[in-house]
């Protein structure tokens, strides 16, 4: 039995240094060393009732692979894992564990809890540096499940369900497989070569994967069920942006972070000589306070902008980003301006000469003070304006990171199919299934945008179910 390090402090990540990844799309987290790893990983007090296990969406068993990885067990660590996550490698990198697993590891009593997403990216990278040996497909069991959507949700889903042997299809609107893993986290937090060889993981299981199959316009899910697929699991995530509703919206050099991100990372916008560039100016201001913010704002800055202002009408304590990420982008240079509310976008415009190019372009945006009202229905105290405190800050790009919602492609194209005021797919429990019959939902195409881990427990609920019903 290996000594217990109680030690009160985490290990700390090894990072690039600020002034260079801030120029660069490298990863920023460089990772544990084998010896940090072991260390960390004696911190762990193996506790009896298990309280990180019961906070994981995905349920990992984390005492017994942590235990695992401090006896350097590393690959029986993995096998721990894996038994419950189709993704670890993501899962270690973008998952919220502060508030979740290790938000109630005991460790964080009287000190800084376990690393245990750390741990997991650890034993993830090592497995898929070390291993060896093909992956054995599982016998079939003559069933057929098709997957809508090749995100978080959908991977997870399919996953689960191919281990039991049946045949999954997914289908992927778009040419890249990944969803908001492919398209929305940027390659400096997500190398896109770790989110493939998940995918390739998958494939090697017996997973179908089709892209460029919008279901809705390619096919229905009345004519999947034709096809022969006895259920449907829908994890079409939430890709419809939203913005203000402010004058000057439509104006040139403003933009939706889904479009920002998804120029950037799937169509690799930032690479010298991309056929499909992205006008980023020198100027730039985000508005919103969650990931998505962060990882608009920190690409702006990685694209050569000179100044980048995250604003947020709430306080420096109600940002819903992950502690992390805002840490990230503060050392690299982002100016965080909060308790500000944008009202106009203003733009360029010369009415002697109506061919300049300039006109309709980017210039300020006008704002107001904020304070801190009572609490609201989420429990987060509510914005109020301050009167009389208008200003204006000059911009040339503004990025809205408001969150998004579902697009009711599949909603509207599927007769039965209830959703709510907000265009999400309504289902009944934890288990995914919708008001038509076979046809489960989860993730983002249900909660609005939410996270990763949250999504991925959203698929693995619903394969649990979709298996009992076909069974």
């Amino acid at each position: 039995m290996q000594q217990r390090n109680m030690s009160p402090k985490m290990c700390p990540m090894p990072s690039l240094a600020p002034d260079y990844r801030n120029h660069v799309f490298e990863e920023v987290a460089t990772g544990y060393t084998y010896e940090m790893a072991i260390e960390e990983a004696r911190r762990c007090l193996n506790c009896k009732n298990r309280p990180c296990t019961t906070a994981c969406p995905v349920r990992i068993a984390i005492p017994d692979f942590i235990e695992r990885l401090a006896n350097e067990d590393i690959e029986g660590a993995y096998e721990v894992i894996n038994r419950s996550s189709s993704l670890p490698a993501v899962c270690g990198r973008v998952c919220p564990q502060e508030r979740q697993c290790e938000s109630k590891c005991v460790r964080g009593i009287k000190g800084e809890p376990v690393g245990i997403g750390r741990l997991e990216r650890f034993v993830a990278d090592w497995h898929r540096e070390h291993a060896q040996g093909d992956v054995v497909p599982p016998a079939p069991n003559g069933h057929k499940v098709a997957v809508i959507g090749s995100g978080p949700a959908g991977l997870t889903c399919a996953g689960d369900l191919a281990r039991l042997g049946y045949s999954v299809t997914v289908f992927e609107a778009l040419h890249i497989p990944g969803g908001v893993l492919s398209y929305g986290i940027p390659e400096f937090r997500l190398p896109k070569s770790i989110v493939n060889n998940e995918i390739d993981k998958l494939r090697a299981m017996g997973v179908t994967i089709l892209t460029d199959m919008v279901i809705g316009k390619v096919l229905t899910i009345d004519e999947l069920n034709d096809m022969g697929f006895e259920a449907v699991f829908i994890g079409t995530g939430a890709g419809l942006p939203r913005f203000m509703g402010i004058p000057g919206e439509s104006l040139k050099g403003v933009y939706s972070a889904n479009e920002f991100l998804t120029r950037i990372n799937l169509m690799k916008a930032y690479l010298p000589g991309s056929k499909t560039p992205i006008r980023c100016g020198k100027k730039v201001a985000v508005v919103g306070g969650g990931n998505v913010a962060m990882d608009a704002a920190r690409s702006a800055k990685r694209l050569g902008a000179d100044e980048v202002t995250i604003v947020y009408r709430r306080g420096m304590e109600e940002l819903p980003a992950r502690k992390e990420e805002v840490e990230h982008a503060i050392e690299e240079g982002i100016v965080f301006k909060t308790l500000t509310n944008p009202v106009e976008v203003l733009g360029y415009e010369n009415k002697e000469d109506p061919r300049d190019p300039r006109n309709g372009e980017v210039i300020g945006m006008r704002c107001v003070e904020m304070e801190l009202g009572e609490p609201d229905a989420s429990g987060r105290r509510r914005p109020i304006v301050k009167e009389g405190s208008e200003f204006t800050i000059d911009i040339d790009t503004m990025i809205m990171a408001l969150g998004t919602s579902p697009n009711p492609l599949i909603s509207s194209t599927t007769p039965g199919l209830d959703t709510d005021r907000r265009g999400c797919i309504v289902v009944q429990g934890d288990d995914g299934l919708t008001s038509r019959e076979h046809v489960y939902a989860g993730g983002d195409a249900v909660t609005g945008a939410a996270t990763v881990i949250l999504a991925m427990g959203a698929g693995k609920n619903a394969a649990a179910a979709i298996h009992k019903a076909l069974q």
